[in-house]
C-alpha cells in the first residue's frame, strides 16, 4: 500500500493525497479515516476537512462507492485488483496536533488525513512526498532513497499505526540540532522565525533526556525528534508520539528567555515522558488503538496526570530547574485545583472518561476536574505514599518502570486494578483510601496534600486573594472585547447568592462606569476603594440589565494557594526531601 502527498497551490491550503491499495481480492473495500487522534481523547471528525473524494482503478476509471459513516467509505471493487483513492484535505489550522499547508511549509499529522483499510492496518506501506527542491523533512520516519529528479522523498513504514504516529514538517526553513544522550540521538527541529541557542539547549535537554532514559532503563525509540512549530504570537501546545513530539510555541522572539523558555523545557520534558507513559504504557482500552470511535478510559490521571507531575519534577531532579522554579509550577497546579469546584462534582477518573464527551474545554461551570492538574497533585500524593510506606526505598519511579517492563514492552494494556496493585506492591500497604476516596470519588483532598507536603518538610498555604472582589465577593473577572466579564463565581458566595452568573457583563459599580484597561484592575480597584460598604452593581445578563446589591464578606472566598518550605523542618523531613529531590 502506498501514500502520495503533494500540493500545487499551497495558498489554498488544500493537500492532494493519493492512497493506492494493491492485492485487492474482494468485491468491496472498506476505506476508513480516523475519527480521533491519540493524544487527544475526543472525536476530531477529520473527514469534515475533505472537499473531494474519489475511487479509481489502475487505468483511472471511476469506481462506484458510497459513504457509510461520517468517515468511512465502501468501494465496489468487483474485478479490480488495485484501487486508487484520490482526495484533498483542507489544512488551515496550525497547532501541535493539526495538519497545515501554506507557501512556506507542508506539516502533516497523518492520523488527521490518511485513510486506511481496517483489515490491512498492520501491513507495511510506503509514503512519498512530492516537495519543492529546497525542502527538508523533519520526522522520525526512516527515509528511503530519494528521487531527486522529481523532488520526491520516500519513507518505508511498518504499518498504519506507525504512520498515524509519525508527524512531519517539510520546509526550506528548518533549523536542526542533534544532542546525544545515553548513546541515543535527540533531534531538535525548529520551524518558524526564532534564534535557537545551541549551547543552552544542549545543556538543558541533555540533562532531562538522560534522566528519563536512566529512569526507565531503556527507550521505546532508537532516536527521538522534537518538532517545534514556532509561531509569531503567544501560543502553547504539545502532542506526544512514540519517537517524536510536535510542540507549538510563540512568540519566536521570546523563545530562548524567561517564561517562554521555561515553557519550552516543561512541555518538552512532558512530551518526552509520554513516549513511555501512554504511547507505550497504555490503558487496556487503548491496546491497540481503535481509530474509528471513542476509546473510553478512566486512567487519565495516570496517562496525563503522572506525566504532568514528572514533566515538571524531572526538570528539578535533573538540575534544569531550581527548587524555586519547580515549586512555582506546582503552585500553578494548586491554584487551578482550588479555583475549580468541578473537583467536588466529578472525580478525576470520571473526568478522564468524559473527555470524550466535552473534550478539553472547561464546559459548563464546575462540572468536571482536570486530568492534568488534579492528576498531577494525586501523582505527587501517590509518590509520597509509596516513599512513606517503604521508608524511601521505593517511589512512583518504580511503579512506572514496572508498568513499562511488564505491560508496555510486552504490548499489554494495564487496567485500573493493575495500577492500584502495582502501587501497593512497592508501597507494601493498601492504596484503598487514596484510590477509592480521592481518585475515584469527587472529594476535597486538601488534607492529603498537606500530609504529603509535610512529609518533605513543606506546608500548603491558603491565603486570601489579594483582589477584594475575589476574597470578599466570590467572583473572578476577565476582559473580553473591551468588556469586564464574569469569569467564575465561587459557589454560595456573596456574588452567587445575589444572582451574578458566569459571562455576565459588569457595567457600573456604585454608579461609576467600569472601563476595562487591559489588566482588569479598573473593576478590582473600585471594589477595593469602596471596601466593606454595600456595593451596587449594574450587570448585563443575556441582553438584560439588572441591578445587584452585594454586602462583602472579606477573606471568605477565593484563596491563593502555594507551597512554603518549613523553617523548623526536622532532620527526618530534610532527609525525606533530599531523597525525593534526586
Amino acid at each position: 500500500m502506498n501514500y502520495c502527498i503533494s500540493f500545487t497551490e499551497p495558498h489554498r491550503h488544500f493537500i492532494d493525497i493519493e492512497f493506492i491499495a494493491d492485492k485487492v481480492n474482494t468485491d468491496e473495500l472498506t476505506i476508513q479515516l480516523p475519527a480521533w487522534r491519540p493524544g487527544r481523547y475526543e472525536l476530531g471528525n477529520f473527514a469534515k476537512n475533505i472537499q473531494k473524494w474519489g475511487a479509481y482503478d489502475v487505468k483511472g476509471n471511476a469506481l462506484e462507492f458510497r459513504k457509510t459513516t461520517k468517515d468511512c467509505w465502501k468501494v465496489n471493487t468487483k474485478g479490480v485488483s488495485e484501487v486508487h483513492i484520490k482526495y484533498n484535505y483542507y489544512a488551515v489550522d496550525l497547532n501541535a496536533g493539526s495538519t497545515f499547508l501554506d507557501p512556506t511549509q507542508l506539516y502533516v499529522n497523518p492520523v488527521n488525513c490518511c485513510v486506511y483499510i481496517p483489515e490491512r492496518i498492520n501491513e507495511e506501506c510506503k509514503l512519498s512526498l512530492v516537495l519543492p527542491a529546497d525542502y527538508k523533512v523533519a520526522s522520525s520516519l526512516k527515509k528511503m532513497l530519494c528521487d531527486e529528479v522529481n523532488n520526491c522523498h520516500c519513507f518505508l513504514i511498518k504499518n498504519f499505526h506507525e504512520l498515524a504516529d509519525s508527524p512531519f514538517i517539510a520546509s526550506a526553513g528548518l533549523q536542526h540540532e542533534v544532542i546525544t544522550c545515553n548513546k541515543t540521538d535527540f533531534h531538535l527541529w525548529f520551524n518558524g522565525e526564532c534564534k535557537p541557542n545551541s549551547e543552552k539547549l544542549s545543556n538543558d535537554f541533555s540533562r532531562f533526556c538522560s534522566h528519563q532514559m536512566e529512569l526507565f532503563g531503556s527507550a521505546p525509540f532508537d532516536e527521538y525528534h522534537f518538532l517545534f512549530q514556532i509561531l509569531p504570537s503567544r501560543f502553547y501546545h504539545g502532542v506526544e508520539h512514540t519517537a517524536s513530539t510536535v510542540i507549538a510555541l510563540g512568540p519566536g522572539y521570546n523563545l530562548m528567555k524567561g517564561d517562554l523558555y521555561e515553557d519550552l523545557l516543561g512541555v518538552s520534558c512532558h512530551e518526552l515522558f509520554h513516549a513511555w507513559n501512554i504511547k507505550t504504557i497504555r490503558p487496556v482500552e487503548m491496546q491497540p488503538y481503535d481509530y474509528t470511535k471513542e476509546n473510553y478510559s478512566r486512567l487519565g490521571y495516570v496517562c496525563e496526570g503522572v506525566t504532568t507531575y514528572y514533566g515538571d519534577y524531572l526538570l528539578y531532579r535533573s538540575g534544569v530547574f531550581t527548587s524555586e522554579q519547580y515549586f512555582q509550577t506546582l503552585n500553578e497546579r494548586l491554584q487551578k485545583h482550588f479555583d475549580n469546584f468541578g473537583r467536588l462534582n466529578l472525580s478525576v477518573a470520571d473526568s478522564s472518561f468524559d473527555t470524550w464527551l466535552d473534550g478539553y474545554v472547561p464546559g459548563i461551570p464546575n462540572r468536571k476536574t482536570s486530568i492534568y492538574d488534579e492528576g498531577n497533585l494525586l501523582a505527587f500524593c501517590t509518590d509520597i505514599f509509596i516513599r512513606k510506606n517503604s521508608a524511601n526505598q521505593y517511589s512512583l519511579d518504580d511503579v512506572m518502570r514496572y508498568l513499562y517492563t511488564e505491560f508496555g514492552k510486552k504490548g499489554i494494556g494495564y487496567s485500573e486494578q493493575d495500577y492500584k496493585k502495582t502501587v501497593e506492591k512497592f508501597a507494601g500497604a493498601s492504596f484503598d483510601i487514596l484510590f477509592n476516596d480521592y481518585i475515584n470519588k469527587a472529594s476535597e483532598f486538601t488534607s492529603i496534600l498537606q500530609d504529603a507536603l509535610n512529609y518533605i518538610g513543606c506546608n500548603l498555604v491558603l491565603q486570601s486573594s489579594a483582589k477584594f472582589h475575589e476574597h470578599a465577593l466570590g467572583l473572578k473577572v476577565h476582559e473580553v472585547a473591551g468588556v469586564t466579564k464574569v469569569l467564575a463565581v465561587y459557589p454560595y458566595s456573596v456574588a452567587d447568592v445575589s444572582g451574578i452568573a458566569v459571562n455576565d457583563d459588569i457595567i457600573t459599580i456604585n454608579s461609576i462606569q467600569i472601563k476595562p484597561d487591559g489588566s482588569g484592575t479598573n473593576f478590582s480597584e473600585w471594589c477595593s476603594y469602596f471596601g466593606n460598604t454595600t456595593l451596587e452593581l449594574t450587570v448585563m445578563s443575556n441582553g438584560m440589565s439588572k441591578t445587584i446589591k452585594l454586602v462583602p464578606e472579606p477573606n471568605q472566598f477565593y484563596k491563593n494557594a502555594f507551597v512554603r518550605k518549613q523553617d523548623n523542618a526536622t532532620a527526618e523531613q530534610e532527609k525525606n526531601f533530599a531523597s525525593w529531590s534526586k
